[in-house]
């Protein structure tokens, strides 16, 4: 078997800040996660390194969610 996933992904820039939403929707359960990434104001603009850290955060805010789901998940089940 074999499903592809459908991440969402909407990144915002100003000249100093990155935000970046991720929304992710799995078997009924629904997750969102942001990132934020701030460029120190002596650094010059590299917005492709503000979009990867904004981007990381925010998926790695994911991968918190969907862990504690499953392992909300495994309890239940072995609870029963």
């Amino acid at each position: 078997m074999e499903k592809d996933i459908t991440i969402n992904v909407h990144i915002e820039e100003d000249e100093d800040t990155t935000t970046v939403g991720t929304v992710l929707n799995l078997r009924g359960d629904h997750f969102e996660s942001y990132g934020r990434a701030r460029r120190n104001p002596v650094d010059n603009p590299m917005p492709l390194i503000g979009e990867e850290l904004a981007l990381a955060r925010a998926l790695n805010g994911l991968q918190v969610q969907v862990m504690e789901a499953a392992q909300e998940k495994i309890a239940t089940f072995l609870s029963e």
